[in-house]
């Protein structure tokens, strides 16, 4: 009875759960966004200072890395990556690329990150999803009217500077991101 009881607990924990997240992927990792060689969508949203923010007005020399995150608000482990491609932004800078990071959060709430977290790349609110969605990385396991509504499959997007996307990196699951070195050897290879 009392081993009956104890796995019925575990299953409504584990039930509330998995309810509370949206599901990890619903697409495989090479199902989600644009393939290598596209023309990458045009950007049409705003800095976490308010600014306009485009391809062209974040772009390096060679080239754009866009990492596309759920929210600096309260995913755990994008606050993480987000600190940890601090570390990317020099060495990125030195091979010509520039780094840039996307999400639903407001302006607001990037500014916030950005400050308290001292980032000094670019963050950019998307808060309508609508460059999530361009890039086909729009997480549809997350259901409307939810907090987790708009959020993207996480993915570094490579972008040359022909407009043209280079690689994408991205994860089976929503916990694991690629490394910031991971990040420097791609662009570096990319040159």
């Amino acid at each position: 009875m009392l081993r009956s009881l104890l796995s019925t607990s575990l299953l409504f924990c584990l039930a509330v759960t998995a309810s509370a997240e949206p599901s990890a992927n619903l697409q495989s990792a090479a199902e989600i966004g644009l393939s290598d060689g596209t023309a990458a969508p045009e950007i049409a949203a705003f800095t976490s200072d308010g600014a306009p923010a485009s391809l062209a007005s974040i772009a390096g020399e060679n080239g754009t890395v866009l990492v596309f995150f759920r929210s600096a608000d309260w995913c755990p482990f994008c606050k993480k990556q987000l600190v940890d491609l601090e570390s990317a932004v020099a060495p990125l800078k030195a091979a010509g690329w520039s780094l840039a990071a996307i999400s639903y959060d407001s302006a607001e709430t990037l500014s916030e990150f950005k400050a308290r977290s001292n980032l000094s790349y670019t963050l950019i609110s998307d808060e309508d999803s609508s460059v999530i969605r361009d890039f086909s990385l729009f997480n549809e396991g997350s259901k409307e009217g939810s907090r987790f509504y708009g959020i993207p499959h996480p993915a570094i997007v490579f972008i040359g500077k022909d407009g043209r996307i280079k690689e994408t990196l991205s994860e089976e699951g929503y916990k694991d991101r690629p490394p910031a070195e991971l990040v420097i050897s791609t662009a570096q290879g990319l040159n």
